[in-house]
């Protein structure tokens, strides 16, 4: 009776070591938006984080968390000391992030300190001002910047260094103004820079798009160009031309995506990286990208992880080239 019983645990045990573990099944999920509300991050978080949901794709609404600060540092950071093994967190990432990362901006993190997961749209650089401002075309503003440029004070929605402060240096590198003289003050979003546009606070805002698309339909901006490759064909941006057509060799792709922490489990990763591709691949997520005139743009896992590292190399050397 002994040795019947022997073996059928031996068994057992077998069986239940030959099963394959457990798939991976999201619960509670969690999205931040390193920013202020109104800006491109928490777009990105909020319009995905909808799309994960009404996909049934995660079994929950998921929370969305605004954590401003040190232009995506205090998240990067928080992620990092606090939630590393965390599987049911994204993280809102673009550009911004990885400038900041080429600058060496979030003290000693660096790209390798987290998982990146995927880009699911393409967003591009806007100079906007005032609808009321006094500067009509980008060659009235870079004629400003020219004869006084510490005059106008430029808002944007990362720090000294950043995205934002990047698109202008570029954009004036090169044309007679003084880059280093370039009045440039920074908020904890895209969303805080624009209402200080508004105020008048600020005079120029090189914010993305999409997240001015609102303020541009109901008429309280002007948009002076983009820094797109083409015209971009939606109804409220075809008639704005861009940086190059107007004569600057200037483009700012700005990617839409996410990362989450580093030691989540290789199957927790890949499950999420084939979750944001079937969000990219809906008709509802095409509806939202064409409704804030972004671009199809897929890259996941590891090709999306090695696109980050090259564009951080990238930036890099356009940070020395403009002396910052």
């Amino acid at each position: 009776m002994k040795k019947a019983c022997l073996l059928v645990l031996v068994f057992l045990m077998a069986v239940c070591f030959a099963l394959p573990a457990a798939a991976f099944e999201p619960g509670a999920c969690e999205c931040i938006a390193p920013a202020n509300p109104g800006g491109g991050w928490d777009f990105t978080c909020r319009s995905v984080g909808q799309l994960l949901y009404d996909l049934k794709l995660v079994p929950t609404p998921v929370k969305v968390v605004n954590m401003p600060g040190g232009g995506g540092g205090v998240a990067y950071a928080h992620v990092i000391t606090q939630r590393d093994k965390d599987e049911n967190l994204l993280v809102a990432a673009s550009t911004a992030t990885t400038s900041r990362l080429a600058g060496k901006q979030f003290k000693d993190f660096t790209a390798d300190d987290v998982r990146w997961v995927a880009a699911l749209g393409a967003d591009f650089g806007a100079i906007a001002v005032k609808a009321d401002s006094p500067y009509k075309t980008l060659d009235d503003l870079v004629k400003a910047w020219r004869e006084k440029p510490e005059a106008l004070a430029i808002g944007g929605g990362s720090a000294v260094g950043g995205q934002d402060h990047l698109k202008v240096l570029v954009l004036a590198n090169g044309t007679g103004v003084d880059i280093k003289k370039l009045k440039y003050v920074h908020f904890a979003g895209g969303g805080e820079a624009l209402t200080s546009l508004l105020g008048g606070f600020i005079q120029v805002f090189p914010g993305d798009v999409s997240e001015v698309k609102p303020m541009l339909e109901a008429g309280k901006i002007r948009v002076l160009a983009v820094l797109s490759p083409e015209r971009i064909p939606d109804p409220v941006y075809k008639d704005i031309p861009t940086a190059k057509e107007l004569g600057y060799d200037v483009e700012w792709t700005v990617f839409r995506g996410f990362f989450m922490p580093k030691d989540v489990p290789d199957d927790v990763y890949n499950w999420w990286v084939e979750a944001l591709h079937k969000v990219e691949q809906s008709k509802e997520w095409a509806e939202i990208r064409q409704a804030n005139a972004m671009a199809p743009f897929w890259k996941g896992g590891a090709d999306f992880d090695q696109y980050v590292k090259k564009q951080i190399t990238q930036l890099q050397t356009l940070i020395k080239e403009l002396g910052l």
